[in-house]
């Protein structure tokens, strides 16, 4: 499997007109329409029957990740507003952060960054008939961002109160708009849990109660993993080739649950719900692959190209590689492995896991576009032409797909 370094990001370009970008979501999430490619051949229904395309043995795998409200803003005393986006925690983990009291460092984009010089800002709002004031203090750059320590005067509220009641959802950049009060729902699924992404696992948010009805009704299990999607899925490519791009990482939690149940249905078809659980899965995959080869790991870290190296050696089974994951968390008593990826997958990538997926309509030259033609092929363009002529919303807010090769 050679790395595909030399992909010209230009030959996965399309035109997306403004007015085809979904602003806001239907009023229905299941009513949202769905292109379906399956058996070579492409065909268009509504979400609500996605069961009708899934095989009875199938599992789907969800990102149970839940949005924070990232965007903080603050008004110096010159009236200048200065925005602060919350990235990451700043050296520990995000449940070990939202459950700080009175204090909490993160790395931070700062927006208006040069017009705050120096010292503290403030901000003070009303929670439960309380006044609390939030103080912010700009450490370090880190990076194209900063350290910032967040600190308040009340320590009946951990960092989880403090940024759902100070901070606002923030929308992809794309969409152009404000948030509103009903994004603060919208802009989530229906099972999202685990707070820390900056970004929805946007194809799971055409699932509703119904739909899950629906799925067990025909047999079809389910499956909740986490990754934390941060700011840079939205980050373009801005270089020649993919091998100049520098991949973003992202947190992962998979659970010993998850192990065993991926391990049942090892030789079923196995289809993530967005290209984040993607990610998740081949990227448990590629440290089980590890394990093969080291059993003195001690975490899970998978580099951007680091797979198509891994290969050279000699691939194993999908049986192989979870059993090994599995052995690993045994044998440190770990319920829950968290880890981290900065996985690339484009065309050239054999997948391991996945063997379909639910996904939203992607921007151009982005790396979720490359990730779906490694799956696909050069049928993403056919797909997403008739998108485009059959008055399909995209991105976010818009509709869906089920690609199975």
């Amino acid at each position: 499997m050679n790395a595909p370094k030399e992909i010209l990001i230009e030959d996965y370009n399309y035109n997306l007109p403004n007015e085809r970008i979904a602003k806001f979501p239907l009023s229905k999430r299941d009513e949202s329409k769905l292109l379906v490619y399956k058996n070579g051949c492409f065909d268009e229904s509504v979400f609500k029957n996605i069961v009708d395309y899934l095989d009875k043995d199938s599992l789907l795998v969800f990102n149970n990740t839940k949005v924070i409200h990232a965007r903080l803003f603050f008004r110096k005393e010159t009236g200048s507003l200065i925005e602060v986006f919350c990235l990451e925690p700043y050296q520990m983990s995000i449940s070990t952060a939202f459950e700080q009291k009175k204090k909490s460092t993160w790395i931070c984009f700062v927006g208006n960054n040069k017009k705050w010089k120096q010292g503290p800002l403030s901000h003070t709002i009303t929670i439960d008939n309380e006044d609390v004031t939030l103080t912010i203090n700009r450490q370090e750059a880190y990076s194209n961002a900063w350290i910032i320590d967040f600190e308040w005067n009340n320590d009946a509220y951990t960092f989880a109160h403090i940024i759902e009641h100070f901070g606002v959802i923030p929308l992809p950049p794309y969409l152009n708009r404000k948030a509103v009060d009903s994004d603060n729902e919208r802009y989530q699924t229906v099972y999202a849990e685990h707070e820390g992404s900056v970004a929805a696992p946007t194809a799971g948010l055409h699932f509703t109660e119904d739909v899950f009805n629906s799925l067990r009704s025909k047999g079809i299990s389910t499956e909740f993993v986490t990754l934390h999607v941060g700011a840079g899925t939205f980050k373009p490519v801005d270089s020649e080739t993919i091998g100049e791009h520098e991949m973003h990482i992202e947190k992962i939690e998979i659970s010993k649950q998850n192990i065993e149940t991926l391990l049942k249905h090892a030789d079923k078809p196995i289809i993530p719900v967005g290209t984040t659980s993607v990610r998740t899965l081949e990227s448990v995959y590629w440290f089980g692959v590890k394990l093969a080869f080291d059993t003195t790991l001690a975490e899970m870290h998978i580099k951007q190209w680091e797979p198509y190296e891994l290969s050279e050696k000699g691939e194993i089974s999908l049986q192989d590689a979870l059993s090994n994951v599995l052995e690993f968390m045994n044998r440190n008593s770990i319920e829950i492995l968290f880890g981290d990826t900065q996985l690339m997958i484009a065309p050239g990538y054999k997948y391991h896991v996945v063997r379909g997926i639910i996904t939203n309509f992607h921007q151009p030259k982005s790396t979720l576009l490359l990730l779906v033609s490694a799956l696909i092929g050069e049928k993403w363009k056919e797909g997403y032409s008739y998108a485009l002529e059959n008055d399909f919303r995209f991105l976010s807010y818009g509709d869906s797909c089920l690609f199975i090769p």
